[in-house]
């Protein structure tokens, strides 16, 4: 994690790693994982942070000499798996910090997040967007930042791959890769080609079902709703798990800006989330040409 008290891109010294990391536990860093930014961008890491204990975290900025330029850019899943942490943590200085499990058993770490757009249980896909960068932390004064991290199963911090390739500590300036949507982690039970997710799946644990319209024979789109957080979560859904297709989700709540997830996606776009209690909504999607876009409703 970079503190706010050295310069971006100079982030204290370097940190030596750890003796006794095995090569099986770095043999199960997934390979198929990409920069968890945006398909084109180019980001400076740095593992040099003093608050690095195990030498291989990561740092991510866009900008070498003003990190605080990046807050609020996108966040985006270095590959397609499982959410299993979502949450503001304070004891360990993470703030924001979402966890994803993928299908090998790697975990990747996402932390200091300026705000978190998916919740633990949800299914996501490489390349989806899965936050914004920030510099939360109830713990440290930080400049914006993406703090990363590549983990085993059993929790070994071990050196980070991207697009095949071992990050080449302790500074490197990568293009992301993580271009076209990426596909979900293989899951069994999805009926030949059709689509093997459901939209609570994908919006997470907590959301139920409130609406949803037919895209024609293309899928659907769906409206969920959380009680517990407030919030709306629009997720459209393709009927078929063949190819890819021009998929979109979004969500207005009244009074607030249109939030849209767009891609050509092999299952579904979204989830898009914001808080409405109580607030009307328009909601909507398309798959193709076929769309669909709500009056404003919802609104107990």
């Amino acid at each position: 994690m970079r503190i706010k008290t050295l310069i971006a891109g100079v982030c204290g010294l370097a940190v030596a790693p750890l003796t006794g990391v095995g090569t099986a536990d770095a043999a199960t860093a997934a390979s198929t994982l990409q920069l968890p930014f945006p398909c084109g961008e180019t980001w400076v890491g740095s593992s040099k942070s003093s608050a690095h204990t195990a030498g291989y975290e990561i740092d991510f900025n866009g900008s070498a000499t003003d990190g605080n330029a990046d807050l609020g850019r996108t966040v985006v899943a270095a590959g397609a798996g499982t959410v299993i942490m979502s949450e503001y943590r304070r004891t360990d200085g993470f703030g924001n910090v979402i966890k994803i499990r993928h299908s090998d058993g790697t975990v990747t770490l996402y932390a200091h997040l300026n705000a978190r757009s998916v919740s633990k249980g949800a299914t996501v896909r490489q390349g989806q967007k899965i936050g914004t960068l920030g510099k939360s932390s109830a713990k440290y004064s930080l400049i914006a930042h993406l703090h990363y991290e590549q983990r085993t199963s059993s929790g070994t911090i071990v050196p980070a791959k991207f697009n095949g390739a071992t990050f080449k500590y302790p500074n490197q300036t990568l293009t992301s890769r993580n271009c076209g949507g990426g596909s979900t982690q293989t899951q069994t039970g999805n009926g030949g080609g059709g689509n093997p997710y459901s939209a609570t799946q994908i919006c997470g644990s907590g959301f139920k079902q409130i609406d949803s319209q037919n895209l024609g024979s293309a899928g659907k789109v769906v409206l969920l709703y959380s009680a517990a957080t407030g919030q709306n979560c629009v997720t459209t859904l393709r009927n078929s798990g063949s190819g890819k297709a021009a998929v979109t989700a979004y969500l207005q709540v009244q009074g607030k800006a249109r939030k849209t997830d767009a891609g050509s996606y092999q299952y579904y776009a979204g989830p898009v989330k914001d808080t409405a209690r109580k607030t009307c909504v328009k909601w909507g999607g398309a798959i193709g040409s076929a769309k669909y876009d709500s009056p404003l409703e919802h609104c107990d």
